[in-house]
């Protein structure tokens, strides 16, 4: 018996090319969707299976579908619309499947046992379904070796997805570009090989018919659906950039914040210039420390060292040198402390070691010579030599006190070592915890004194002019009459005040106090000019103008009344920072001199650019004039400079006739001193500048001058004038 011959079809070229697109595209965005998969949160990745897996089956489906209608029969075809929706359900559901299998790593590592063969029947289930949407007569010959390729290429297909799948794990082993645009190229071609094979794998007899003309069919049917999954992949493709692009930028946010955090962790645990743990760390490892000396009935002891001499370096060179400094002095403190023991720096040049290993007195004494011979080592900086010393305090534990004392008994005797001289360690004794007790009593007390305007007082000294004896204005000068501790000195509530963060109010309160003043002696008739010093401190107040500002107008004090004196230090410590302080100072018209000049490393460029009006040659200087041909040359190049800049030139500490007459000689505007007036009492210098001799608070005789010797002072001839006193011609 003859065998039936079969039907041989032709390929449509266009629609062939359109069918092996799609299956590249949808591979393209299948990628795409399975690298959202793995790199979403569990609520996206579940919306990107979802889906992902309809439009993943979409694409499948349309390429099939495609593949399907570039077979031209010799017959009329139509495809049953119930197979063609259920060859689609299970194209949906084996993209599905694809996209949920790329979720579990464990699986991926076994893709060849059960993810490779469940995606590969459902791809055979879904083209096999297709075909039977093509319903004949008198039915179908199977060409079985092509049903064998069919399910070897389902496999591949399978497998190949999900072989290719972990490499997108998030955005840093992504493939871009020409990588998944092959990967993409060998998927797609495989999943059209496996359609071809399975198209094959179905012959029709000679006169077969179709059974299914009422179904689908037709090139526009065709064409329509292939170009709705084009868009909707696209679709698809520019969502899941689009997330790629919106997850990145999170990602970049969570790291750049886990990097903030990190920082700030760091800033919370390290000092900042130095490296070193800062005072929270130092704390916390005190406590743990104490905690471990008392279960072993051990000690610790505690080191708190203070730098002898910081202060006039960090003056002289500036900030930045002091900065380098101090970064050379941890190192060398890292470098003596031992392993387990802790270098902490708590402020300014003040650093802590914490010693743990069972210290006793000797051994704490040897770790102390220690980092003196080690501080005392000349440090090169910035290409220049600098020696220091240090004063250090001693403490052990628990012999010395309980832990919430052993800083501040610590910083008792360092208090003490500087007191009997520096560059020495003291043990802590009962005796130094008066002196602590009065520096916490005294910055209380001095508060309240600023509070209630109780005890603080300004005293003022006299500026004389050179050549005509009349008095120029005066310098206000703070002092403490403490109700029950007498007079405090300035040189003992100064550094309380820095220290305790009082020095900002403590400086308004002069303002203030000075301008109150002021207006009182304009009230009376008197005109005074008044000198206020300002401390480094108040130079890096931002809003120092704005106060002193509102301290002019709510006095009506003129402003050319005020003359603000910043010493030289201070001013060059950071130029650029007092450059602005002073720029914004003179647009409210005070004036500003350069105090203790010639002590300090200026530049004559910014001393040029300040807006002063006076200099003041420091009294070291003054007290030698009369000795030291030295000081008379310096005090020379610094009245000429000052001229030669159109500035005045105020001497200060002037106490001798010799003093005096040499000064004049040098052409000096303004004399100071105990040789015209001590500091006195706003109502004693009223007295006196009512012409009242008795109230004048000195004796010139008795400094050398005798009757015709100093230079009367005369307030009648100069504050009753309103002008301005003649500024020297340069």
């Amino acid at each position: 018996m003859a065998a039936t011959p079969l039907l041989s079809p032709l390929y449509d070229p266009v629609t062939t090319v359109l069918s092996v697109v799609l299956a590249v595209y949808t591979a393209y965005v299948a990628l795409d969707m399975a690298k959202r998969v793995r790199s979403a949160d569990s609520v996206l990745a579940r919306g990107w299976m979802v889906g992902g897996g309809f439009i993943m089956g979409l694409g499948i489906w349309s390429m099939h579908f495609e593949g399907m209608v570039a077979h031209e029969w010799p017959f009329a075809v139509a495809y049953d619309g119930l197979w063609s929706g259920l060859s689609f359900v299970l194209a949906i559901a084996s993209g599905s499947w694809a996209l949920w299998v790329s979720k579990q790593d464990a699986w991926l590592r076994r893709a060849w046992l059960i993810p490779a063969p469940g995606m590969a029947a459902g791809l055979l289930a879904m083209h096999y379904a297709g075909m039977m949407a093509l319903k004949v007569s008198p039915g179908i010959t199977w060409q079985w070796p092509w049903v064998a390729a069919s399910v070897g290429l389902a496999y591949a297909t399978g497998l190949l997805t999900f072989l290719v799948t972990p490499w997108f794990r998030g955005e840093r082993r992504a493939l871009y570009g020409g990588r998944q645009a092959g990967a993409s190229v060998l998927l797609g071609l495989v999943l059209f090989a496996m359609h071809f094979a399975g198209m094959k794998a179905i012959s029709y007899p000679a006169g077969t018919v179709c059974l299914s003309l009422d179904g689908l069919g037709g090139h526009s049917l065709t064409v329509l659906i292939a170009l709705a999954s084009v868009l909707v992949l696209t679709s698809t493709w520019v969502t899941s950039r689009l997330d790629a692009r919106h997850q990145k930028r999170a990602a970049h946010l969570s790291q750049s914040l886990q990097r903030a955090d990190a920082q700030l962790q760091r800033v919370a645990q390290v000092d900042g210039l130095t490296g070193l743990a800062n005072r929270l760390v130092l704390e916390d490892h005190l406590t743990r420390a104490i905690h471990r000396a008392e279960e072993h009935h051990r000690r610790i002891a505690l080191l708190y060292i203070d730098l002898d001499g910081f202060k006039p370096i960090n003056d002289s060179f500036g900030h930045h040198f002091g900065d380098n400094l101090l970064r050379s002095v941890a190192q060398r403190l890292q470098e003596v402390g031992r392993k387990g023991d802790t270098v902490a720096r708590i402020g300014g040049d003040e650093f802590v070691v914490l010693i743990n290993g069972n210290p006793d007195a000797s051994s704490a004494a040897l770790v102390a010579s220690r980092v003196k011979e080690a501080l005392h080592r000349p440090f090169e900086v910035e290409g220049r030599e600098v020696t220091l010393s240090c004063s250090i305090g001693a403490v052990l534990y628990p012999d010395h006190g309980p832990k919430g004392k052993l800083i501040a008994r610590a910083d008792a005797a360092m208090t003490a070592a500087k007191h009997s001289g520096g560059n020495m360690h003291c043990f802590y004794e009962e005796r130094m915890e008066h002196d602590v007790q009065r520096s916490v009593e005294l910055q209380r007390d001095l508060r309240r004194a600023m509070e209630d305007r109780d005890g603080l007082s300004l005293h003022y000294q006299p500026k004389i002019d050179g050549r005509t004896g009349q008095v120029m204005g005066v310098e206000a000068l703070l002092r403490w009459q403490h109700p029950e501790r007498g007079s405090i000195s300035p040189t003992e509530f100064i550094p309380i005040a820095e220290r305790f963060g009082l020095i900002g109010r403590l400086g308004q309160w002069v303002i203030d106090e000075s301008c109150r003043q002021i207006q009182q002696w304009m009230q009376m008739g008197l005109r005074m000019r008044v000198a206020i010093n300002l401390s480094v401190h108040q130079l890096r107040q931002a809003d120092l103008p704005d106060q002193v500002q509102a301290a002019l107008q709510r006095y009506e004090v003129p402003p050319e009344l005020i003359t603000f004196e910043v010493t030289e230090s201070a001013a060059m410590e950071d130029p650029q920072a007092s450059l602005r302080i002073f720029d914004r100072l003179s647009q409210i018209h005070v004036s500003l001199s350069i105090d203790d000049f010639g002590t300090g490393y200026s530049s004559l460029s910014y001393l040029r650019k300040l807006p002063a009006r006076q200099l003041k040659i420091d009294r070291s200087f003054v007290q030698d004039l009369d000795r030291e041909d030295d000081a008379r040359s310096i005090v020379m190049a610094v009245i000429k400079l000052a001229h030669a800049l159109g500035l005045e030139v105020v001497a200060e500490g002037v106490e001798t006739q010799a003093q005096q007459d040499i000064l004049r000689e040098l052409g000096c505007d303004q004399l100071q001193g105990f040789l015209y007036a001590k500091p006195m009492a706003a109502d004693t210098l009223q007295q006196w500048a009512l012409g009242d001799d008795d109230a004048r608070p000195h004796d010139v005789d008795a400094d050398g001058g005798g009757e015709g010797g100093a230079i009367r002072p005369d307030f009648r001839d100069s504050l009753f004038t309103p002008d301005e006193p003649p500024r020297p011609q340069p």
